[in-house]
């Protein structure tokens, strides 16, 4: 047990157990040695299944085609992508010969999509032609118009010039793009002792992938990290979650996200376990057919993924008594949530994590041994090898209990963020990653993420904490989700604002939920402006995004006064 030391919130990871000091390469060569004939992958929407041995033999054949069209170690590659087979062989392909993989946002526009590209510097992209309705190659005809009358692998465009080659998956490559299929293809029976070569030429610590932060505040900065880091928290994350090679990892949430990329694939193959993939964007219904399908053990996602499983009409048709474990992450997990993923779903020994993609991404995790109550109020404990502490605002350590901003320091820190020096000397500070959430750590330990710095509002002189009041109406048995937030407001400054999702069937009205409020909180902490929504706007990896809800509901606001 790790327990905080001399009474302040300042706790450190186990280091019983040594980092691995490899690159991505070397460590799959392990995994291939030990685990080689057993099943890596399986993708329910395609089919496909591979063994370990298929899966490197598909890497080393994409690999050695990047090689032949020009893609060499340290080059920016692009993937734009649902979760499809091509995207996990670009994943160790790229890390294969020192590329460093760029993840795109699948549901980004054309000018997120522009600015990716160019801060990254991105001179190959890898694109599905489309994604539910977004049409991908319309979207980069628009910025890349001359792509159209392009050689492929000859783009010279104006927008965006450091672009060189568009790779597109699926047959009928449009006019201008490379197939993917042909890029393999050029690979044939790669010259292993070729990519041998480059491999063994790379460094654990060499920068290998670009994660574009989130977005729910503001826009979006490329977070560096490197093969070191991403391995040793897919690593620690797989040992709280206590995988086996005869485990079964059910991956729904996005592979460009650390999510999907590291706590599902990277964990799922430092054991030797089994991945699949049940669709190319989250289906609850697709999942739940794969869980009893491939008879998962383990199972990813956030609070919002699980509920719209639980609640779909058809959810207790399906056998899901293989379950056992799996990581919710994201944002807090409603003791009501847990206590029907642990009896509804057998998910006994779902483990809670919170991290951020600057830092690879997981700090703390819960483990099976923690009560459900434990893991519905706090996100466990520090991971083996990390360092975190809460400070005040002079960043003074704090003692026990007492709320602040979290710090984390050690090998799961990011490089700093792409070519933005000024924003990584804000963020880093002697090592230390300011994570700008705010939380207490306990006598034992345990964190408490109780909100982000930035998100306090103040009515009227009295500070609010939005998770505080989220906290109290997520408890309503009416409620299903809730973002709360400020609102301007004339004469107090800011006012609470709530965007709340009833359950299916339910009927509320504001008055009765101010009432209730008003029973349980402060008069100061209730939400004035109430908004009862059918959904509300999520990131790709169903994080709730404020301030697109604050927005929203402060033109309404504008427009209810000036009427």
């Amino acid at each position: 047990m790790t327990l905080p030391i001399n009474g302040l919130s300042h706790v450190r990871g186990s280091t019983a157990r040594p980092l691995i000091n490899a690159t991505i390469p070397s460590f799959m060569a392990e995994v291939r040695k030990r685990h080689g004939g057993r099943t890596a992958a399986v993708f329910c929407q395609t089919s496909d299944c591979w063994t370990y041995h298929d899966l490197m033999r598909r890497v080393d054949r994409l690999a050695s085609g990047l090689l032949s069209i020009g893609v060499y170690k340290g080059d920016r590659v692009g993937i734009w992508s649902p979760n499809r087979p091509e995207w996990v062989l670009v994943q160790f392909a790229t890390a294969r010969i020192g590329a460093i993989l760029v993840n795109i946002n699948p549901s980004y526009q054309t000018s997120e999509l522009e600015y990716a590209l160019s801060h990254a510097g991105v001179s190959t992209l890898i694109t599905a032609p489309h994604f539910r309705d977004s049409d991908y190659l319309a979207k980069l005809l628009a910025l890349a118009p001359e792509l159209a009358t392009a050689r492929p692998g000859e783009l010279r465009a104006k927008k965006i010039p450091k672009l060189k080659r568009v790779i597109q998956l699926g047959p009928d490559p449009a006019h201008g793009t490379m197939s993917f299929d042909e890029v393999m293809d050029r690979g044939g029976v790669a010259p292993k002792s070729r990519l041998d070569g480059i491999s063994a030429s790379l460094s654990p610590d060499d920068a290998i992938n670009i994660q574009f932060t989130s977005g729910t505040t503001g826009r979006p900065k490329g977070a560096t990290l490197s093969h070191r880091s991403i391995i040793n928290n897919g690593i620690s994350t797989a040992r709280a979650m206590h995988l086996t090679p005869e485990d079964v990892l059910c991956i729904p949430v996005p592979l460009y996200h650390c999510f999907g990329m590291v706590l599902g694939n990277l964990a799922a193959i430092s054991y030797g376990a089994k991945m699949v993939f049940p669709s190319e964007g989250f289906d609850p219904l697709a999942t739940l057919e794969a869980v009893q399908t491939e008879r998962c053990t383990a199972l990813h996602g956030v609070p919002t993924m699980f509920s719209a499983m639980l609640d779909h009409p058809e959810f207790y048709r399906f056998d899901l008594r293989t379950l056992r474990t799996g990581i919710m992450a994201g944002s807090l997990c409603p003791k009501p949530l847990m206590a029907r993923v642990i009896q509804d779903m057998h998910c006994c020994d779902i483990t809670i994590a919170y991290g951020m993609t600057e830092t690879s991404p997981v700090s703390f995790q819960s483990d099976r041994g923690d009560t459900p109550a434990r893991r519905s109020s706090t996100v466990g404990r520090i991971q083996p090898h990390v360092e975190c502490r809460v400070v005040d605002k002079e960043g003074k350590t704090l003692p026990i209990g007492q709320k602040g901003q979290l710090l984390t320091r050690g090998y799961l820190v990011m490089k700093g963020y792409w070519n933005d020096p000024e924003f990584t000397s804000k963020a880093i500070h002697d090592g230390w990653m300011q994570t700008g959430d705010l939380a207490t750590i306990d006598a034992e330990g345990y964190c408490k993420i109780t909100g982000r710095e930035g998100d306090m509002l103040i009515r009227g002189g009295e500070n609010v904490y939005p998770v505080e009041v989220e906290n109290l109406l997520i408890t309503h048995p009416d409620i299903t989700a809730v973002q709360v937030f400020g609102l301007p407001d004339a004469r107090l400054g800011e006012e609470v604002g709530a965007w709340i999702i009833l359950r299916p069937g339910a009927s509320m009205t504001v008055d009765a939920l101010r009432d209730w409020c008003k029973k349980k909180i402060s008069p100061f902490k209730v939400p004035r402006h109430i908004r009862f929504a059918d959904d509300m706007p999520l990131t790709a990896t169903g994080k709730p995004q404020k301030f697109k809800m604050r927005d929203k509901m402060s033109k309404n606001l504008e427009i209810t006064r000036s009427s």
